[in-house]
């Protein structure tokens, strides 16, 4: 599969704190976002990558060359004037060709599931979806029952919020969404595609996904995507496991309850918090003392199976 990784932005905001690196080569424990951003596209079988270049472009080309080293082939189209999102995807149209292709931008950090994404677009534009407590700083997504988009709102003060779905900067699109984009002209998704789209009757859905996302566009949130790294809350991809996973819950009591209730049929031990074994490993879970939210510790195949029955525990209570 292929994916355009949208790389130019300077990082204005974060200039006190990157050195004047290129916001997406911001180190994250250690590895720069983008590195880790590629092994997530490598884990979700996206193959063929271009990441589109303005800011600093040399930095990020001497990195990745071409992309052999990380098990991916990379492509670069420079913009020597801003494109605007829109606009730099279609300075790839030629890596794109007739196959459908994610968008991702190259300063948000995520572990969602790109394959399944990719799996369930079929045409026109489907948006990655993350649900915000505090959604001002984010363009809103309005959506029917059906995930059918009806309306955007960007950034919008707290008297017009009437969601709290907010776009990702992650989008699957079908090849002839380009044609929409006007060439050699600074065109946006968000304010100037989407609700073209919309107003065409192209088909656009919202998918609200499991996971972690921030957008490290400011030096706090930078620091809390690290602090997420460490406390298990974002798993970082590329292979790199946190020690601990921290999953945040409304009611951690009711919550193991449930756990409980599911996985006694597996043999689960209660003496200690939660541990249960499965065929491809064992895992243990406890409520943490301090806050409302279960620690998992163990194999991450098993981590990640206990991790998606909590979610959808969570969910349903």
């Amino acid at each position: 599969m292929k994916a355009v990784i949208l790389t130019g932005g300077e990082g204005t905001r974060l200039r006190a704190i990157s050195a004047g690196l290129p916001k997406p080569m911001m180190p994250l424990l250690g590895t720069p976002l983008l590195e880790r951003t590629v092994a997530l596209l490598r884990e979700n079988g996206f193959d063929r990558l271009c990441l589109t270049l303005h800011y600093q472009p040399q930095v990020i080309r001497d990195h990745f060359r071409d992309g052999s080293r990380y098990g991916v082939r990379i492509e670069y189209r420079e913009e020597h004037t801003p494109l605007g999102t829109a606009g730099a995807v279609l300075n790839c149209a030629d890596f794109i060709g007739n196959e459908k292709f994610l968008v991702m931008s190259g300063d948000s950090a995520c572990d969602f599931d790109l394959a399944d994404l990719m799996a369930g677009h079929s045409k026109g534009v489907t948006v990655a979806l993350a649900a915000q407590a505090e959604p001002l700083p984010y363009g809103l997504v309005i959506t029917d029952k059906a995930g059918r988009i009806t309306g955007f709102l960007e950034k919008p003060a707290w008297e017009r919020v009437v969601t709290d779905q907010v776009s990702t900067g992650i989008y699957a699109l079908s090849p002839d969404v380009l044609s929409y984009i006007p060439p050699n002209t600074p065109y946006d998704f968000a304010r100037d595609l989407f609700p073209r789209l919309l107003e065409q009757g192209v088909p656009m859905r919202g998918r609200v996904m499991d996971g972690y996302w921030c957008d490290i566009g400011t030096p706090q949130a930078y620091y809390q995507c690290n602090l997420d790294a460490l406390n298990g809350l974002y798993h970082l991809p590329g292979g790199q496991e946190p020690p601990r996973r921290v999953l945040p819950c409304r009611d951690r009591a009711r919550l193991m309850r449930a756990m409980g209730e599911h996985l006694a049929e597996f043999g689960a031990d209660f003496s200690d918090g939660l541990t249960v074994s499965f065929a491809h490993g064992k895992a243990h879970l406890a409520p943490l003392a301090d806050q409302s939210a279960l620690a998992l510790e163990g194999d991450s195949a098993a981590v990640r199976r206990l991790e998606a029955l909590a979610k959808k525990l969570e969910r349903d209570m």
